[in-house]
C-alpha cells in the first residue's frame, strides 16, 4: 500500500466570496451541508482512505478551523495540518509539492459531496506510470445524477467530461505539470497566447471537437517537460459537482436531503 499526503485547497478569493455571504459564514469552507461544513466532510471522506496518511489544509486563515469536531478526533483519525495559501490554486500546490513532496493527492474544501468510495475508485483507477491524474465524469453520468446542474465541459472527440477537483501528482515530473497550469491560469483572459501554446492545430481540434482525450493529454504532458499525464474516469456523475455558485450549494444540499446514506463519508 502507498503512503500520500492529502492536500485540500481551502482558499478564498481576495476581498471574500459571495457564496460565504449567500450562506452566511466567515469563509466558504465553513458553509454547512447536511449539518456539517464542507470542509469537515472533505476531511471526512480522506480520513477514511487507507492510502491517506496526512492531511494538509491550505487555508489563509487556519484559525477559523479551530473548534471543528470533524478535524480532531475520533473523528479525523489522521494526522491533520495547515499551510498557507499562494496567490492562487496552482500556486498553493506548487508550493505543496515543495514542501510535502509526492505522491500528493489533491481536492478542494467545495468537494462537498466526496465521498470514500469515489477517492478509492481515483486512486484504484490512477496508471501506474503516469506523473499526474486527472480524476473526470462523463456528461451523461453527470447529468443522470444531476440533470438540473451546470458544468463546464471539456469536449473531446470521445466525449464531454467535466473535472471532480480530483488529482493526483504521483512523481517528481508532476512539478512540470503545476507550472504549465501556472503559466494557463495566468494565460486564462489571453485566448490567443493560449492557443499558440498549445499549438494551433491541437486548439483547432480541440475547438471543432476533433481532438481525442488521449491525445489533449499527451499534449499537455509534451508542455510540461515530458510529464505522463493520465485521465481517470469517475463512474458517479456527482463526483464532479462542487460548490461555486449559490445554485451549487442548493443543489448539494437537495442531494444530500435525498440521499443521506450513500452521501455521508
Amino acid at each position: 500500500m502507498r503512503h500520500l499526503t492529502a492536500l485540500i485547497l481551502a482558499g478564498t478569493r481576495t476581498g471574500g466570496d459571495p457564496l460565504a455571504t449567500y450562506a452566511g459564514v466567515s469563509h466558504k469552507a465553513l458553509i454547512e451541508v447536511g449539518g456539517r461544513t464542507m470542509i469537515e466532510r472533505v476531511v471526512g471522506a480522506l480520513a477514511a482512505v487507507p492510502e491517506v496518511a496526512r492531511i494538509v489544509v491550505a487555508i489563509e486563515r487556519p484559525e477559523l478551523l479551530i473548534g471543528l469536531p470533524g478535524l480532531q478526533a475520533p473523528a479525523c483519525t489522521k494526522p491533520l495540518a495547515t499551510m498557507s495559501t499562494e496567490s492562487g490554486p496552482s500556486a498553493t500546490v506548487a508550493a505543496a509539492l515543495a514542501r510535502e513532496g509526492t505522491p500528493l493527492l489533491v481536492t478542494t474544501a467545495d468537494h462537498a459531496l466526496l465521498q470514500t468510495p469515489w477517492l478509492l475508485e481515483f486512486l484504484a483507477a490512477c496508471p501506474p506510470d503516469a506523473d499526474v491524474t486527472l480524476g473526470l465524469a462523463r456528461r451523461a453520468a453527470v447529468e443522470a445524477a444531476a440533470p438540473d446542474t451546470k458544468r463546464t465541459w471539456l469536449r473531446f472527440s470521445d466525449g464531454d467530461f467535466s473535472g471532480c477537483n480530483l488529482f493526483l501528482m504521483a512523481g517528481p515530473a508532476a512539478a512540470g505539470a503545476v507550472t504549465l497550469w501556472r503559466e494557463l491560469e495566468r494565460e486564462r483572459k489571453e485566448p490567443l497566447r493560449m492557443m499558440r501554446r498549445l499549438g494551433w492545430t491541437v486548439a483547432l481540434r480541440y475547438r471543432l471537437g476533433w481532438l481525442p482525450s488521449a491525445a489533449a493529454t499527451h499534449r499537455l504532458g509534451a508542455l510540461a517537460g515530458g510529464a505522463r499525464i493520465a485521465i481517470a474516469e469517475m463512474s458517479d456523475g456527482r463526483a464532479a459537482i462542487d460548490v461555486d455558485k449559490p445554485d451549487d450549494l442548493d443543489l448539494v444540499r437537495r442531494l444530500v436531503e435525498v440521499q443521506p446514506g450513500t452521501i455521508r463519508p
